[in-house]
């Protein structure tokens, strides 16, 4: 008799106690996803959120060692992590921001070890975190540090990815930060990750320009001559199949988007309003240039919804579907051309 096949091992953290994510977590848990979910969580918190969420979940402790060839929908494998203070809803309390800390150190620690197959995250409260006085940015630059490897946010749907050149910086600051360094890593970790984790051979990567139709031949500013367009031609000239630099409001039209795998745009609201408006239930957060697969919710922890059970988890079923499929194509399945 032909043994099952053990399923893949996803770590999931449900992120700020006090917010959505738990409830998201047991939603997720009580869908017929083929994965064995592995929530590094408080059990009696998953409890409580499970119950908020009106979902019958069965909790069982989680054992490294044993397999899961098959899941019933409801049935989730805790990881326990205490709680530091007793959770309320919609209430941050800094005392728990080190346990939502040692819950992705865990994660983290876990997939660089090769016990997990990949990670879902759940949305983190970052000024709960902040309020104790630990420097923790977001969970991007946390699994990037914790790696010791170079990363790129890139934000994606079933229509569109979307990489970024600069995060979370004030406009202001932009300028001064897209540099031909900076363009020419971020383009060569987003090309090599459309390979390796999205199986394209031979990736096509639209770059937005930074100005107003890229510049307009530099009246309406040079760092498309200056910057961008030179580190596109160094990259050219290893190979790269780069298109631009476009003006970001013509970009995404149809015919456009027909000729590229993926966009890099210059600052987080150049390109994001695009991708959020037209596909924000499925669009996933996920971290390039990691030696492992991480996914994310895209959307904050929703205070106003913890403990109503009304908190949608659409975002957070994509984000575990598109772990599973980066998942098993680092597993071998191969490249294929787009």
């Amino acid at each position: 008799m032909t043994a099952v096949p053990a399923l893949p091992r996803l770590a999931v953290t449900p992120g700020e106690p006090a917010g959505v994510g738990p409830e998201l977590v047991a939603r997720l848990a009580a869908t017929p996803i083929a994965a064995d979910l592995v929530v590094i969580a408080d059990p009696d918190l998953m409890a409580r959120a499970a119950r908020a969420a009106g979902v019958a979940l069965r909790i069982e402790p989680y054992d490294p060692e044993r397999r899961v060839a098959l899941r019933a929908p409801g049935t989730l494998r805790v990881l326990a992590t205490p709680l530091r203070a007793p959770e309320q809803p919609g209430k941050p309390d800094p005392r728990n921001a080190f346990y939502v800390l040692n819950t992705l150190a865990r994660a983290a620690d876990g997939c660089l070890a090769g016990e997990f197959d990949a990670l879902v995250t759940g949305p983190v409260q970052k000024s709960s975190i902040a309020d104790t006085g630990e420097p923790f940015s977001g969970h991007t630059e946390f699994f990037a540090e914790r790696a010791g490897a170079d990363v790129v946010m890139m934000l994606a749907s079933d229509t569109l990815r979307v990489a970024l050149a600069t995060t979370h910086l004030p406009l202001a600051e932009v300028p001064a930060a897209i540099t031909r360094e900076r363009i020419e890593r971020t383009l060569r970790i987003v090309a090599r990750e459309l390979t390796a984790k999205f199986g394209i051979a031979r990736p096509r990567i639209a770059v937005l320009g930074l100005n107003p139709h890229a510049g307009e031949g530099g009246h309406l500013g040079r760092e498309e001559i200056d910057t961008i367009v030179p580190a596109m031609d160094t990259l050219r000239a290893e190979g790269l199949d780069l298109l631009g630099p476009l003006p970001a409001d013509t970009a995404f039209v149809p015919a456009m988007r027909a000729r590229y795998d993926a966009v890099l745009a210059m600052y987080h609201d150049q390109a994001l309003p695009v991708l959020k408006s037209e596909a924000f239930d499925r669009t996933v957060n996920l971290t390039l240039g990691l030696p492992f697969v991480r996914t994310s919710v895209d959307h904050g922890t929703a205070l106003e919804l913890a403990g109503t059970g009304r908190a949608d988890p659409a975002s957070l079923v994509a984000a575990a579907g598109m772990a599973l499929d980066l998942a098993g194509r680092k597993a071998g399945r191969g490249t294929r051309d787009e």
